[in-house]
């Protein structure tokens, strides 16, 4: 029986519990807005697996993003096995155990530090499908909870520019910072400023640059049309390939 919108209520009495139900519907509006942004401005958008990894509904999701991001080995896993597209995979640290296998799933590993980068180097590079970043830290975030900032003071989220000083760059083709937290575009724009200012001699050695997470794109009043105008800008300042 519909209700007077037309719409088959959930018979909420005869779901068992626990489980989650999700809108399918609301979903795939979702990915319309998103996939809005990447045909305006040919960014590629990922899913975040830490945030939501029901493979149930990779099938829909893959229509519309390029691929994933994946924070450990079996996220990455479940990537490349249940969603396909590009496997993006960030952690703090790796495990000597696991690298190997990460290569065999990922098309981009981003490193935390130098010192894993150095660690890692040489099996890195023998695995020539893979492109390789740094998280960087800007040392500016807007995120209000001091617990959520991955900028605050005593932060070991990334490297601050002074860490770039004599490091050789040789294999690391891209940077990655992640500094929002369900926040508007205002805010990336800001952020932007402050990346550029710090490693805009950095930024035209790099062929991609991803900007993480915390975009709350999906919400009714996030200034879309201002994200791409902030994209664009980058995009044609620093000819980079751009990942959200």
């Amino acid at each position: 029986m519909k209700d007077e919108k037309g719409r088959v209520p959930i018979p909420w009495d005869d779901i068992p519990t626990p489980c989650y139900v999700v809108d399918e519907g609301r979903i795939e509006q979702n990915l319309q807005v998103l996939d809005t942004v990447q045909q305006r401005t040919g960014a590629k958008i990922l899913l975040a697996l830490k945030g939501f990894a029901m493979f149930s509904l990779f099938p829909r999701i893959r229509r519309h993003l390029y691929g994933v991001a994946a924070s450990s080995l079996n996220e990455a896993r479940l990537g490349r096995e249940e969603f396909g597209g590009e496997v993006h995979v960030y952690a703090v640290a790796y495990r000597d155990g696991e690298f190997a296998d990460l290569l065999a799933l990922a098309n981009h590993i981003t490193f935390n530090s130098f010192s894993q980068w150095r660690r890692f180097r040489d099996q890195a590079l023998a695995a020539d499908s893979v492109r390789y970043g740094i998280r960087i830290n800007p040392g500016y975030s807007e995120v209000a909870v001091a617990l959520y900032n991955p900028c605050r003071p005593g932060s070991r989220f990334g490297m601050r520019r002074a860490q770039f000083t004599g490091e050789d760059l040789t294999g690391i083709s891209g940077l990655h910072f992640h500094t929002l937290c369900e926040q508007n575009a205002d805010v990336l724009e800001r952020t932007l400023a402050v990346v550029e200012q710090q490693f805009g001699d950095v930024l035209p050695q790099m062929s991609w640059l991803n900007m993480g997470g915390g975009h709350h794109i999906s919400r009714p009043d996030y200034d879309v049309d201002g994200l791409c105008r902030i994209i664009d800008r980058f995009r044609q300042r620093f000819d980079l390939e751009v990942y959200l």
